[in-house]
């Protein structure tokens, strides 16, 4: 629940950045934040979380099963992101077989199932299955002085709103950096905006690793991409129909293979419910090795429908 609510907040100000950034008609950037969010998560929100505990503490655990879990349901996502790419791909190579209509109604489709399917997770792990995403260490809870309920959900609605107003600016900065610096959309959106958006969940899922709490650590990163992929991704297909600016799910093929790559280390990671920070190391080298892919991509050229 922990690790949820952590998620569920901090995504709040990608979906508020990416909301925004679609009234404005910057669609491109607001996909590529899609995918930024998903690995910057796993790769460099986990690996961050990893090497700073692993510098404390020689071996940490974390539930295996659960983490196993939720990497399978982010592959579900990954599916959800190829299928589009792989339709747009197909069908433009073939004579007439192609329209932004028809890959649009497509998304719209695999939108739907993605969030259903995000609701039927929440089920499976608050509900019916929450014995199996126990803590693999119980921790001695700390004592002293805490907040209420009502004081915590109050300063966390602050927060939101807070990120709300700041989101306007950053939107509003975003081509004038990306004109005056030379950097692409897919740069800017993968890499800057993700991070941006993200920075509540780096902060936590480090501090949490570094008093060895595994669990809440992975929780936060992995959970964070799994509602990402499966909640405000769809949330904003939903939304562009209501601005008027239908968005699909029609990605470039580097971005899906940066997925598919974060989802495979992913499972290698998470495989023995232990981690070291060597493993860290290995999170951010691929997460810098993606960045440098993305710094070197030139604009993609989008056909004119």
């Amino acid at each position: 629940m922990g690790g949820l609510l952590n998620a569920t907040f901090g995504n709040a100000a990608e979906l508020i950045i990416a909301g925004i950034a679609l009234s404005k008609g910057l669609t491109n950037v607001v996909k590529a934040s899609l995918t930024g969010s998903i690995i910057g998560n796993v790769l460099l929100v986990l690996g961050l979380s990893i090497l700073f505990g692993g510098t404390k503490y020689k071996e940490q655990r974390f539930n295996g099963t659960a983490a196993r879990t939720s990497a399978i349901s982010l592959s579900l996502a990954a599916i959800g992101l190829i299928i589009p790419t792989v339709f747009h791909l197909t069908a433009h190579s073939s004579p007439g077989g192609w329209s932004p209509l028809v890959e649009q109604k497509l998304s719209l489709a695999i939108a739907v199932v993605l969030f259903l399917t995000y609701f039927c997770m929440l089920g499976f792990s608050l509900r019916t299955h929450k014995h199996l995403f126990r803590s693999a260490e119980e921790h001695v809870e700390e004592r002293g002085r805490q907040w209420s309920r009502g004081k915590a959900i109050t300063i966390l609605l602050i927060a939101t709103a807070l990120v709300a107003l700041l989101s306007e600016f950053l939107v509003g900065t975003i081509e004038n950096v990306r004109d005056s610096v030379g950097l692409t959309e897919v740069f800017v959106g993968v890499i800057v905006v993700a991070i941006v958006g993200n920075a509540a969940e780096h902060s936590t899922a480090i501090l949490m690793a570094m008093k060895n709490k595994m669990d809440l650590s992975v929780g936060i990163a992995i959970g964070s991409s799994l509602q990402i992929a499966l909640f405000v991704a769809p949330v904003l297909i939903f939304l562009s129909y209501l601005f008027g600016r239908p968005m699909d799910l029609e990605f470039t093929v580097p971005e899906v293979l940066a997925v598919v790559a974060s989802v495979y280390i992913l499972f290698q990671i998470s495989e023995d419910g232990e981690t070291n920070w060597i493993e860290g190391i290995q999170l951010l080298s691929v997460y810098v090795i993606l960045g440098i892919l993305f710094f070197y991509l030139p604009e993609p050229q989008h056909v004119a429908p």
